[in-house]
């Protein structure tokens, strides 16, 4: 089993040595969320199951700090209404939840972060076909197949493995990363 441990661990460092590969694309990322929060707007997240995890967690990052003592920048996770999911899942259907949310929420110049490890998840599609409608720029998080999302955000990061763990483990590094240049941006 101690085999299989440190098996794993090179695993995952091997894919964070893949990540250096996507540097320019994380930092035109964290520049559109520079840009967006310096002309007042915010920041939207939305993603299934560990997705809807870590949309929470790095709104949570830019809410109420990553690195430094700051003032609050202006991130939502349309993961945390219960009933708003609820309500859109049950009146509307299961892949409306985030399209109706960014309809609400959303405004011109805003950014949506679409979490998805497979590039194919419905309501994750939807809301970044809507955010583009409201003129909010969108950027994908996927796997190494970037499903169909990948065509439809303004921008893919698409990490290279089809393993949801392993996708999700990158995933919350981008998103720290993308935090932490934003603070080390915006405040200086």
């Amino acid at each position: 089993m101690i085999n299989y441990i440190e098996n794993e661990f090179d695993k995952m460092s091997q894919n964070f040595q893949a990540l250096k590969t996507l540097s320019p694309i994380i930092y035109e990322a964290a520049e559109t969320c520079i840009e967006a929060f310096k002309k007042g707007n915010k920041v939207l997240y939305c993603g299934n199951g560990g997705s809807a995890a870590d949309s929470q967690h790095l709104a949570a990052e830019l809410v109420c700090k990553y690195k430094k003592e700051r003032a609050a920048l202006n991130a939502i996770a349309l993961v945390t209404n219960t009933s708003v999911l609820t309500a859109a899942a049950n009146d509307l259907a299961f892949d409306y939840i985030f399209e109706r949310q960014v309809e609400a929420l959303g405004r011109e110049g805003d950014v949506l972060f679409a979490l998805t490890t497979s590039g194919k998840s419905i309501n994750v599609i939807r809301a970044v076909e809507r955010a583009k409608e409201l003129g909010l720029k969108t950027i994908a998080l996927t796997g190494a197949d970037g499903g169909s999302v990948k065509y439809k955000a303004d921008i893919s990061i698409q990490v290279p493995s089809q393993v949801t763990n392993n996708i999700q483990e990158m995933h919350i590094a981008i998103g720290h990363l993308i935090c932490d240049i934003i603070e080390k941006e915006i405040f200086k």
